[in-house]
C-alpha cells in the first residue's frame, strides 16, 4: 500500500482539536477507523470530538452511536481545529454532519476506487481493502505499535469491509500481514465474528426471506435485482436490514454477476446497493448514477421511486452484461 504522506503526518502534529467526520450510513469500515483514530490522538494529547449524521441502523455498530455527534452544532472548538474525512470523498458525502465544517483545514482518509481526491495532507489509496489498514498504517507510523483498543476497533473495521476475509484475493498478503499485527496487539477475530454476524432478530431473517421472494433475473441470470419497500421499513425498520447475509445469498447462485438491491427510504429518494463478482465493476454505474465505491461493491442515495429506477438500472448493466 501507498506510504502515509509526510504531510499529513505533519497535518495530525499541528492542530489541538481534531473533528473526526464519517460518512452518512455509517458502516463498521467508517466506525472502526474513526474509533481508532480517535483513541491515537487522544494518546498523543489532542483533543477530538466524533461526527456522524447516522443512521446507526446496522445492529453491529448500534453500540457506538452514543459516541458520535450528529454535528458540531452544540460543540464549542478552538480556532486551532481541523477535520479528518474518513472512509468517503469529501466533507459533502458526510449529511448533515457537514454542517459547520466547511471553515476548517481538512484531510480526508479513504480507499474507495472512486475518490479522486489530490490534496496535499490527503491518504487515499484505491488498493487497500479498507480504510482501517490505512489509519493502521498512520498509527504504525507514528506511534510505532497498536493498542489492544485500537487494534480491536481496526480488525473490526477490516473483518466489515472485506467480509471476514471472503472478498480478498491472491494479491492481499498485506491486508492479512496487518491483520496478524492486530491479533499480535490483543484484537481477537472470533469475538469480531460474534460482533459482527450474531444478535440478528427474527425479523431481519423474514425481510432477508421477503427481499429473495421479490427477485428478478436479467442478462441470462448474470444480474438480480429485487427491492424494499416502504412497508417492509414500517414492518421491519431499519434495524431489520442485514446486506450482508442477503448478498451472500445472491451471490451464491449459480450464474450471478452483479446484483442491484434498491431500497424505497422516503416517498421521494431510494437507497441503492451495488454488488459483483470479478468480472463486473458497479462502480461505473454507481457512478454514473452518482454514487461510488469500489468495483465489487458500490452504492448510492438517489430522488426516484422503486417502479421508476428497477429499470434504469438494468439498462445500465447493458454494457458489461448485455
Amino acid at each position: 500500500m501507498t506510504p502515509v504522506p509526510g504531510t499529513l503526518i505533519s497535518f495530525l502534529d499541528a492542530y489541538d482539536t481534531y473533528i473526526i467526520a464519517s460518512h452518512k450510513e455509517p458502516d463498521g469500515d467508517c466506525i472502526g477507523s474513526s474509533l481508532a483514530l480517535d483513541m491515537f490522538l487522544r494518546n498523543r494529547g489532542k483533543k477530538t470530538v466524533l461526527v456522524s449524521a447516522g443512521p446507526f441502523k446496522r445492529p453491529e455498530i448500534k453500540q457506538y452511536e452514543h459516541l458520535f455527534l450528529a454535528d458540531i452544532a452544540s460543540v464549542s472548538v478552538s480556532a486551532n481545529t481541523a477535520v479528518l474525512v474518513i472512509d468517503c470523498s469529501s466533507i459533502e458525502r458526510l449529511g448533515d454532519a457537514a454542517n459547520g465544517l466547511e471553515g476548517f483545514p481538512c484531510a480526508i482518509i479513504d480507499h474507495h476506487a472512486t475518490n479522486l481526491s489530490s490534496n496535499s495532507a490527503d491518504y487515499v489509496d484505491h488498493r487497500s481493502p479498507a480504510t482501517t489498514l490505512l489509519v493502521q498504517g498512520i498509527i504504525e507510523t507514528i506511534q510505532g505499535r497498536i493498542s489492544k483498543e485500537e487494534a480491536d476497533c481496526l480488525l473490526f473495521g477490516l473483518c466489515t469491509d472485506t467480509g471476514f476475509f471472503r472478498h480478498l484475493d491472491d494479491q492481499s498478503a498485506s491486508a492479512f500481514s496487518y491483520a496478524s499485527r492486530l491479533v499480535e496487539a490483543g484484537a481477537n477475530p472470533k469475538q469480531t465474528f460474534s460482533l459482527m454476524n450474531g444478535g440478528k432478530s427474527w425479523g431481519s431473517r423474514i425481510l432477508i426471506s421477503r427481499i429473495l421472494s421479490r427477485m428478478t433475473r436479467w442478462y441470462e441470470g448474470k444480474l438480480v435485482v429485487s427491492f424494499e419497500t416502504l412497508d417492509d421499513t414500517a414492518e421491519f425498520g431499519q434495524e431489520g436490514r442485514d446486506s450482508d447475509s442477503l448478498y451472500q445469498l445472491i451471490q451464491s447462485i449459480e450464474g450471478v454477476e452483479a446484483m442491484v438491491i434498491v431500497r424505497q427510504e422516503s416517498e421521494t429518494h431510494c437507497s441503492v446497493g451495488f454488488r459483483s463478482r470479478d468480472l463486473v465493476d458497479v462502480s461505473k454505474v454507481a457512478t454514473s448514477f452518482g454514487g461510488g465505491g469500489h468495483k465489487q461493491a458500490s452504492g448510492l442515495y438517489i430522488e426516484g421511486t422503486i417502479e421508476a429506477l428497477i429499470p434504469r438500472f438494468v439498462e445500465a448493466f447493458r454494457d458489461q452484461l448485455g
